[in-house]
């Protein structure tokens, strides 16, 4: 695509933005046509006396309350209620995952399969409720030691806050103010720094770990006309462990690579022509990207997922409907993309992709179910 097609399609979507803010307040996407059923479950179901299996997925269900543990090849084996409308996880070494619901975050013993804690947030969300725009925690991520959690907390109608938890006594003990609807939370490798990913303040805002000191840094390589209702807006960020710089995806056509030590931003091109939102690194550098699919007819490509080598290569693989975040096998040959999707066109199921071929199948797991990892 060359610079005055870019440059067009942008001046298209910002007006179009700016027509349909009073509809689309913070939207991030048009709908999109429902994807085909995932296949019914065939998994038989896990005993509760029974250890938790190694290599099993865990996900968080947007649309149920709860988190599903799922064989990669049989699907749902087993479910725990954490809270209302869960979004994103983390997963400790000890075992234990963090998953932000709008109630709270709550603790799970993924050994067990218990919810041992349900952590109230201390900032005011008012009522908790389910849908893309609901109060309560959405990004969350752990430190490198363990010792904190660090949630972003949608509050509705405002900017967000970032609540950092102490996992030994688990209770929140500081609160710090970064962007809107904090879709994704990241830590740096050394854990001096959180970033924080505000979709609807087009930043990401850099907090210091030891004096919670936030420091807003603008991510909009499109602008940031249309404001709330822009589609083209950062959503999830990954840290490359090479040089700490964030990688944020835009629209399968921009990626910016932010140094969060000085603030500054390189765009480098991309070339899947479509809506993205989760990121994951492989365990040799390589970037995935889900593409939900164009914003609106005519308006790029269908969904897919984009693997882009550590040189800028990039093979794009088609995926059937819109899929939201995606996580990897420990081998890093297999990627595992959740079919929840913060708008429409969710469905109940991953799509497993084999990095290697982009050969896909989809499996029945969870409800609606976003956030991702392998136990």
């Amino acid at each position: 695509m060359n610079r005055r097609t870019r440059d067009t399609r942008t001046r298209t979507r910002g007006a179009l933005a700016a027509m349909a803010a009073a509809l689309l307040l913070g939207a991030c996407a048009g709908n999109a046509p429902p994807a085909p059923p995932a296949p019914a479950p065939s998994a038989s179901p896990l005993p509760d006396t029974v250890p938790t299996p190694q290599g099993l997925l865990l996900t968080a269900d947007f649309g149920a309350d709860t988190v599903s543990f799922a064989d990669p090849e049989r699907g749902t084996v087993a479910s725990v209620t954490v809270g209302r409308a869960p979004y994103g996880m983390a997963l400790g070494a000890d075992g234990r995952a963090w998953v932000a619901t709008a109630e709270g975050v709550a603790v799970v013993d993924t050994r067990t399969r218990v919810r041992v804690a349900l952590i109230p947030y201390r900032t005011a969300t008012g009522p908790v409720t389910d849908g893309e725009y609901r109060g309560g925690g959405m990004g969350i991520a752990l430190s490198p030691d363990g010792a904190h959690a660090y949630v972003g907390v949608n509050v509705p109608g405002t900017t967000g806050v970032l609540e950092v938890l102490d996992t030994a006594r688990n209770e929140v003990t500081a609160v710090v103010p970064v962007g809107r609807r904090p879709f994704d939370v990241d830590v740096s490798a050394d854990g001096a720094e959180v970033y924080v990913t505000g979709h609807d303040s087009f930043d990401v805002t850099v907090v210091t770990a030891d004096a919670l000191r936030p420091r807003r840094i603008e991510v909009a390589p499109y602008g940031t006309e249309g404001g709330l209702a822009s589609w083209l807006k950062p959503h999830y960020a990954v840290v490359r462990p090479t040089d700490g710089h964030l990688l944020l995806p835009f629209e399968g056509e921009r990626l910016a690579v932010v140094d969060p030590r000085t603030g500054r931003t390189r765009i480098e091109p991309m070339t899947a022509d479509t809506h993205q939102h989760g990121a994951a690194l492989t365990p040799d550098g390589r970037l995935l990207v889900v593409g939900t699919g164009a914003v609106r007819p005519g308006d790029g490509k269908g969904p897919s997922l984009t693997v882009r080598a550590p040189d800028g290569a990039e093979r794009v693989y088609p995926l059937q409907g819109p899929h939201e975040d995606v996580a990897v096998s420990r081998d890093g040959r297999t990627a595992y993309v959740t079919g929840g999707y913060t708008r429409d066109g969710y469905w109940n199921g991953i799509t497993v992709v084999d990095l290697d071929t982009g050969a896909t199948r989809r499996l029945a797991v969870g409800a609606r179910p976003l956030g991702i990892a392998v136990l």
